[in-house]
């Protein structure tokens, strides 16, 4: 991967998640994450098609529960996938898009956009994300921007690292460099503290996210300034199918089998509109919160 020249202006950092993503760039010797037209600097990592637009962000989860089968999200547990894998069938059970087998056993997310059904791969569903990603930059720092580095899970394998690179590319950005999630957080974490002490530290990063769970141990040692500083990772351990989607999926299924419990012979799953609203974020986030709440009264 090339590096970056002076001329080509800042390089920025992109945190392409599963279920957000924010951008951040390096100014006045701290990174800095920028927020988008909303004023939020969490984006989701969401994509909504339709008769006559593209949307991405916060607009295409205000339509979803109208739009639900155009409206795509988790795409990061498709990236660099075959769609035979278990993984994969598990998802599509609980999504309400469409995703069919394309050549090569390629996961492909099938959608009505402009009057016409339309297939995409999901590194070009992540393309448009971080396409997002980079004009909420160029906004905020009113240059272009080319270079990016982009972060993955520590357990992301050759295929998943390179659909990521490729859905950069797509997205017109020179992807300088692919790093693992927790080591980013380490080295955000060491810069800072180097500014302010020259002690080596060892440092475990826990990363659970929307959906995937990295754990990185790593010794920080600030040599004698920053430019010498060493960050050494001494071990690594994660899971690519594990974050808070998956808590969400597992509420929907009790949901669902509770739902058949009661009511016999009406079944849901195939109703794409209730699966939706069992997944609605509001009522997923204060239901995890009060059992938070409760597992944490009772101890």
């Amino acid at each position: 991967m090339a590096a970056a020249s002076k001329s080509d202006g800042p390089a920025v950092g992109i945190d392409l998640g599963t279920t957000y993503s924010c951008v951040a760039v390096w100014r006045h010797d701290r990174g800095e994450v920028i927020a988008n037209d909303q004023g939020n600097r969490l984006t989701p990592s969401c994509v909504a098609f339709s008769s006559t637009e593209k949307l991405v962000g916060e607009a295409a989860v205000n339509q979803a529960a109208l739009n639900p089968m155009n409206t795509i999200f988790e795409v990061k547990r498709l990236i660099g996938r075959r769609f035979s894998a278990e993984s994969v069938q598990e998802d599509v059970k609980l999504w309400p898009f469409k995703v069919v087998a394309g050549s090569d056993d390629r996961p492909m997310i099938l959608v009505q956009y402009e009057g016409k059904e339309r297939q995409f791969m999901p590194e070009e569903i992540s393309s448009m994300v971080l396409v997002k990603m980079r004009e909420t930059a160029e906004v905020y720092l009113g240059k272009k921007i080319k270079n990016a580095v982009i972060t993955v899970p520590v357990y992301f394998n050759n295929s998943q690292r390179q659909a990521t690179i490729d859905a950069g590319a797509t997205a017109g950005l020179n992807v300088m460099r692919i790093i693992n999630e927790p080591t980013a957080a380490a080295l955000a974490y060491g810069l800072e503290k180097m500014s302010v002490s020259n002690k080596q530290r060892t440092v475990l990063v826990f990363d659970l996210g929307g959906g995937t769970f990295d754990v990185s141990l790593l010794n920080i040692d600030p040599g004698t300034n920053m430019d010498k500083g060493l960050f050494e990772v001494v071990a690594i351990a994660g899971d690519t199918h594990l974050g808070g989607a998956d808590f969400d999926n597992e509420m929907v299924k009790y949901s669902l089998r509770e739902f058949t419990r009661k009511h016999g012979k009406m079944d849901i799953h195939s109703n794409q509109k209730a699966l939706r609203r069992l997944r609605n974020e509001d009522c997923l986030r204060e239901s995890k919160e009060d059992v938070v709440f409760h597992c944490t009264d009772h101890h």
